[in-house]
């Protein structure tokens, strides 16, 4: 059968990533699949979605601003040509089943959805649901959760199936690799909304830093637009440490294995990819996160053993160099965090999804047949 399936989510990476993942996913599971994917125009997805063969559609969708509701009038101004382009969207591609990843880029097509009767699911990645999942988990078929902390804070519909298998994240071969460093590495990074303080607290504790492991290399992935500061600051101190900075890093969910101990910011995809992977961290959620959904997701990981946390208002430059350094001398404590990592991680999640989805939208059109 050639299903037809219509993913919406994106705005930032934590949505789009997700979609991007379980369209290939679904393609695995049924080649004959079509997929379109619908973002936003003023979303992440405008720069990657043209590069990629997926069929898509970039609509004029704006954030819902809950603590500045006066520039909501975006969003009232922009709602007709919404709901015309998700009119065109799922005349062109009639789809089967429509699948939200979340972020204000989702929304309005699984409404849509739900509103014309059409089979609906969401992935919510967050230890804490977004507005959206909370806000439709009552009325679509089915709702796939990255955290199973996060079920007792949505509330399902009576048909509702909700499924806890994990986060999404990227299989297959790495077509980029890294040369990673020998012995232990530390790698350091912050995400695209969280590098630049990350930096900034690093920089300042470098100076201070207790006695370095001679087996451990730090991997600081400083980002495009901080890397020329990072890198000429590092060279600049005089540490035992030993630093290779790099602007990025391709691929690197796929190569987490190489890494014993990460300092990163606590994003749902983030945790993922490490937990896949079985790589302790040490968590800094970013403090402005919508709902602050990257402190709840911390405080999962921490309630699994897979990570320690350190909020930004609090912590150090000097807190977090020795957070690294004790940790890397505690052998034990460090393999401890690393098997309990692995037990949380889910490397098949986007597998087993795409088949529930798979089978929804089979139901869907048996039922629509029917």
């Amino acid at each position: 059968m050639a299903y037809r399936i219509l993913l919406s989510g994106g705005g930032t990476g934590g949505h789009l990533v997700p979609a991007l993942n379980l369209a290939a996913a679904l393609r695995r599971a049924a080649p004959e699949v079509q997929v379109m994917l619908v973002g936003a125009r003023r979303g992440i997805e405008s720069q990657i979605l043209p590069d990629l063969d997926w069929p898509y559609r970039l609509l004029p969708l704006e954030p819902l601003y809950r603590s500045r509701p006066w520039r909501n009038w975006r969003l009232l101004a922009s709602a007709p040509s919404v709901l015309g382009g998700l009119s065109r969207a799922f005349s062109d591609l009639d789809p089967q089943l429509v699948v939200g990843t979340g972020g204000y880029a989702s929304g309005p097509a699984v409404a849509w959805g739900v509103a014309r009767g059409v089979a609906t699911a969401i992935q919510e990645q967050n230890a804490m649901p977004g507005l959206v999942t909370r806000a439709l988990a009552p009325r679509v078929d089915q709702v796939h959760l990255g955290y199973p902390e996060a079920r007792a804070r949505i509330r399902a519909g009576r048909s509702t199936e909700v499924f806890e298998l994990g986060n999404p994240v990227a299989l297959g071969p790495v077509t980029r690799p890294f040369d990673w460093p020998e012995g232990r590495t530390v790698l350091v990074f912050g995400g695209s909304q969280g590098a630049r303080k990350l930096n900034e607290l690093l920089l300042a504790g470098l100076p201070q830093v207790p006695a370095w492991p001679a087996d451990a290399t730090v991997v600081w992935v400083a980002g495009l637009a901080n890397f020329d500061e990072v890198a000429a600051r590092v060279g600049d101190t005089e540490s035992s440490t030993e630093i290779r900075v790099v602007p990025f890093i391709p691929e690197l969910g796929g190569q987490l294995g190489r890494v014993s101990l990460a300092v990163c910011r606590s994003g749902a995809m983030t945790c993922a990819e490490l937990t896949a992977a079985g790589v302790p961290a040490i968590l800094v959620p970013l403090p402005t996160a919508a709902g602050d959904h990257q402190r709840f997701n911390a405080r999962a990981m921490v309630s699994a053993g897979a990570a320690m946390m350190r909020e930004e208002d609090s912590v150090s430059g000097r807190d977090l160099w020795t957070d690294m350094v004790s940790l890397l001398g505690d052998a034990g404590g460090l393999a401890h965090m690393a098997d309990a990592s692995r037990q949380r991680g889910r490397p098949d999640a986007a597998d087993r999804i795409a088949a529930e989805l798979i089978d929804l939208a089979g139901r869907s059109e048996g039922a629509s047949d029917g």
